[in-house]
C-alpha cells in the first residue's frame, strides 16, 4: 500500500464508533523503545497488516505499567480483578485501510484470571506472571518473571522520571495509537481505543535486565540501550468493540 494512504498520526484520538466494551486505567508507564529493520519483525503481523515505519525503520516497544480499575463498558472498575501489573512486548502496525495500530507479542500481567479470559475473548497473548512495582521519589521499578513451565524469563527496569516534555514526532508515532490488530476468529481484527494525549515525561533508565524480548523471538535488542525512552503517569482509556481490519473505521 502507498504511504499515502496511512491516516496521519494524531494525539487527538477519534471519537469511539458504537458502544463502549470496556474501560481501562493506565499508570505509571514507561516507554522503551529500539529500533529495528521492519523486514526482522514482518512475518510477526497478522494477515493484511504491515509494519508502520517512520524514518525508514520500525520499533519494538517494551512497556511496563500499572492497570487500574478496569472494567465492564463505561462501569466502575473491578474490584480486585481490574487492578494488576502488566508489561507488554509490542509493535507498530498499519493495515490495508491505512489505519494505524499496534500488535502485541506478548502481555504479561500478575492475574490469572485476567492471561485466561483475555486469552479466550480476544485471542491476545497473555501470559501469567510474578509481577512488582515500587516507587521512591521518582524512581519507578519493575519486576516480571514468566510463570509458565516452559519458560522463567525475567525482566528487570528502574527509570527515573523527569521534568515534562512536548511529544517529540517519535514519540507521537509509538503513543498515538488509536487501536490494535490482532488475529482472532479466522480474521484480523481491528479493536478501537479512545483517551486524551499522553503526558509525558522525560526519562532516564538506571537499569536495565530483560528477557522478555527474547522469550519472543528477539533476543538481542536488550543488549544494547534502547533508542527511545519517555514516561507518563497515565491515561484513562475506553476500548470498542472489535471489528473487520478490511473495513474502515468510519462508513
Amino acid at each position: 500500500m502507498d504511504r499515502a494512504g496511512i491516516e496521519p498520526v494524531s494525539s487527538t484520538a477519534p471519537e469511539l464508533v458504537g458502544s463502549v466494551m470496556m474501560t481501562q486505567q493506565w499508570r505509571d508507564l514507561t516507554f522503551l523503545h529500539w529500533a529495528v529493520d521492519p523486514d526482522l519483525v514482518a512475518q510477526r503481523m497478522p494477515p493484511g497488516v504491515r509494519p508502520d515505519t517512520i524514518d525508514g525503520v520500525t520499533y519494538v516497544g517494551l512497556i511496563p505499567f500499572r492497570m487500574v480499575g478496569a472494567g465492564i463498558a463505561r462501569g466502575p472498575g473491578v474490584p480486585w480483578l481490574g487492578s494488576f501489573l502488566e508489561t507488554n512486548v509490542r509493535l507498530y502496525s498499519v493495515d490495508e485501510t491505512g489505519r494505524r495500530g499496534i500488535v502485541f507479542l506478548s502481555l504479561d500481567a500478575d492475574r490469572a484470571a485476567v492471561v485466561v479470559g483475555a486469552r479466550a475473548a480476544f485471542a491476545l497473548p497473555y501470559r501469567w506472571a510474578r509481577m512488582r512495582h515500587g516507587r521512591s521519589g521518582d524512581v519507578h521499578s519493575y519486576d516480571a518473571r514468566l510463570r509458565a513451565p516452559g519458560s522463567r524469563a525475567r525482566s528487570h527496569i528502574v527509570v527515573r522520571a523527569g521534568a515534562p516534555r512536548q511529544p517529540t514526532t517519535l514519540d507521537e508515532f509509538v503513543s498515538a495509537r488509536w487501536g490494535l490488530h490482532v488475529s482472532a476468529w479466522g480474521r484480523t481484527r481491528y479493536v478501537p481505543n479512545h483517551h486524551e494525549p499522553w503526558p509525558l515525561r522525560e526519562a532516564e533508565v538506571l537499569a536495565l535486565d530483560d528477557e522478555l524480548m527474547a522469550s519472543v523471538g528477539l533476543p538481542d535488542l536488550a543488549s544494547r540501550a534502547p533508542d527511545h525512552v519517555a514516561f507518563s503517569p497515565g491515561v484513562r482509556t475506553q476500548f470498542g468493540f472489535p471489528g473487520d481490519a478490511t473495513r474502515p473505521r468510519h462508513p
